[in-house]
């Protein structure tokens, strides 16, 4: 074990040249530098920060709910029926054309029948819109309260302004109070996240969601150990800019408020592509990759921290994408499809592609669909917004 722990915290991995752990002791009573062992602090914060949750759910989201009258829908049951349930359960929920094909020959039952059976027997594990409603509101408060922190404790620093400051005497800059309440709040949240993924929503994001918070902690807790606190809350601030909009948006979905939704989800996708496609790129990785090369130069762990940057740089391209598909469909055709992390079935798609299928087979068309440029108030754009 003494071995393995030489070989982890090697100085010449961690530091830059001519630095030792020895040069990192405490400099003065009172005074400190930033050490492996604060970051375990986070993980009974983040039990506490879960079971805070948990209590802000039960009594603060339902009042509000019942107020916006968001009720706890009703889901249609799918009818008992032991074939079809052991096929949902241990080979697929969504069988294809020939599952589909062999199911309807065994029951004597339509096709269409046994797609609408197994879209109620999916819509039985789906969340209501009220809790929904609770998780996100929980999400948005923690995510304005550490923006607000965040902005507060930054805007008096002097590499908010100066990004070079985040490099001058590196890495002998001091641990203050502020900047440690700061990464340990964000990574016990984070942690919670991680853990709390596996309950929360399921989403079709959620590998994309997972590898995000594993990079996430990684780079707060690699970025602590040797001492980047400085760049390290930028990027954190810079990631929560965006984040309690998106939430709020949300809230207003969910109750209905469709007009401050679309105006909320427009602020949220400009801030989104300001902050992760403009300032992270060309403010973060400016200094993390070129003036941090100029001042302290490249080492070991340099690189390591250079490359989960830009990790998150590609899943910010990645969501920006999906964000603006959304928004183009929706000015565009009036229209927009569903979202690509909707976690509900609010219509059957399959019974959609069998009808087509039938049609085309018939020779028949359907009748005409207005294809007219919509608006963020359109019918459709708001069932998008349902499907979040």
């Amino acid at each position: 074990m003494a071995a393995l722990s030489a070989w982890f915290w090697n100085e010449r991995f961690w530091l830059p040249h001519n630095v030792t752990w020895a040069d990192l002791a405490d400099p003065a009573p009172g005074v400190e530098y930033p050490k492996a062992g604060h970051l375990f602090s986070a993980l009974p914060l983040a039990l506490g920060l879960f079971a805070v949750r948990i209590f802000f759910e039960r009594f603060l989201p339902g009042p509000c709910a019942s107020m916006l009258q968001i009720q706890t829908e009703v889901s249609r049951r799918a009818q008992p029926n032991a074939v079809l349930e052991k096929v949902f359960t241990s080979i697929t929920k969504s069988p294809d054309t020939r599952h589909l094909e062999g199911l309807s020959k065994q029951l004597d039952w339509d096709v269409r029948k046994i797609q609408r059976w197994f879209r109620h027997r999916r819509n039985q594990d789906k969340p209501s819109t009220r809790t929904k409603f609770y998780e996100s509101m929980w999400r948005f408060m923690f995510y304005l309260c550490i923006f607000t922190y965040g902005i507060h404790f930054l805007w008096q620093s002097t590499w908010m302004w100066d990004t070079r400051q985040c490099w001058y005497n590196y890495p002998y800059q001091v641990l203050t109070p502020g900047i440690y309440y700061y990464y340990v709040t964000e990574l016990a949240f984070y942690w919670s996240l991680m853990f709390s993924q596996f309950t929360d929503i399921k989403r079709k994001d959620f590998l994309i969601m997972f590898v995000h918070h594993l990079a996430t902690i990684s780079l707060i807790s690699f970025s602590y150990v040797n001492n980047m606190l400085r760049v390290g809350s930028l990027v954190m601030f810079v990631h929560d800019a965006s984040d309690f909009l998106l939430e709020a948006a949300k809230l207003a979905n969910y109750a209905k408020y469709q007009r401050l939704c679309d105006v909320l989800f427009v602020v949220f996708g400009i801030l989104f592509f300001g902050t992760r496609l403009i300032i992270f790129p060309f403010w973060i990785l400016n200094t993390t990759l070129f003036e941090s090369w100029d001042i302290i130069g490249p080492y070991p762990s340099w690189w390591l921290f250079n490359s989960l940057l830009l990790v998150l740089q590609v899943l910010h391209i990645i969501w920006s994408y999906l964000i603006a598909r959304i928004a183009f469909k929706a000015i565009m055709r009036g229209k927009v499809s569903k979202d690509d992390r909707s976690d509900i079935e609010s219509s059957s798609e399959e019974e959609s592609e069998t009808l087509t299928k039938e049609r085309l087979k018939t020779g028949t068309s359907p009748r005409g669909e207005n294809g007219s440029n919509g608006h963020f108030g359109s019918k459709s754009w708001n069932q998008n917004h349902n499907d979040w």
